[in-house]
């Protein structure tokens, strides 16, 4: 079973999300957060695989979790941005920080589930590139 951890401010968002995941196989929506530090001190921990991040919480960034996940010892999850501010600066900036892949909440929920599935489906981890 793979874990997931949902990183967003948005109640609506975050809750179509983990209920979009519940009906995936092999995923699990381990836990939710709402600021920077909260999602940091739980990846801190290790025991996550996949995380589903916005840029814009509700104290804090996305990139301040993406920069602190670089500097983090542990096997690194796989990171899916998932934001209404789709932006090229903010795609560049997010993938060269070392996000997987950058998708616009407006029109990619359906791309979103796809890489879902291609994670639970993966022994590695891993799943085709789509950003």
């Amino acid at each position: 079973m793979k874990r997931v951890l949902l990183v967003d401010d948005s109640p609506i968002v975050t809750e179509r999300v983990r209920e979009a995941i519940g009906e995936i196989g092999n995923l699990d929506v381990v836990d939710t957060a709402q600021r920077e530090h909260t999602a940091v001190e739980m990846l801190s921990h290790g025991d996550i695989d996949i995380v589903v991040l916005d840029l814009h919480l509700d104290w804090g960034t996305g990139f301040g979790v993406l920069r602190a996940l670089g500097g983090m010892q542990q096997r690194r999850p796989r990171v899916i941005v998932f934001t209404t501010y789709d932006l090229p600066e903010y795609r560049r900036q997010a993938l060269a920080l070392g996000a997987d892949h950058f998708l616009d909440k407006a029109r990619d929920f359906e791309r979103l589930l796809d890489l879902l599935h291609s994670y639970a489906k993966s022994e590695s981890g891993s799943a085709p590139t789509v950003q």
